[in-house]
């Protein structure tokens, strides 16, 4: 399955806007979120369900972080 599920730390800005923080992959290790960079309405191609996507900088690396209703998903990398 390319879907993973991630705890999530984030914050409702003064606008009422949910702000992603930081994040447990999967082996338990937290990532830190630098800056998010965009925030859209989309669907992921490769792990299934919609959702609202975050495009964000961690690690100096652009990852993609989804809010599906109640749960935050990532998708797995693939080879």
């Amino acid at each position: 399955m390319n879907k993973v599920y991630v705890d999530v730390t984030a914050e409702f800005g003064r606008e009422g806007g949910l702000v992603p923080i930081s994040f447990i992959w999967e082996d338990g290790r937290k990532y830190d979120i630098d800056r998010v960079l965009k925030k859209e309405r989309c669907a992921s191609r490769k792990a299934g369900g919609t959702g609202i996507m975050y495009t964000c900088m961690v690690q100096g690396q652009e990852s993609h972080l989804f809010f599906e209703v109640d749960k935050w998903f990532m998708e797995r990398k693939t080879s």
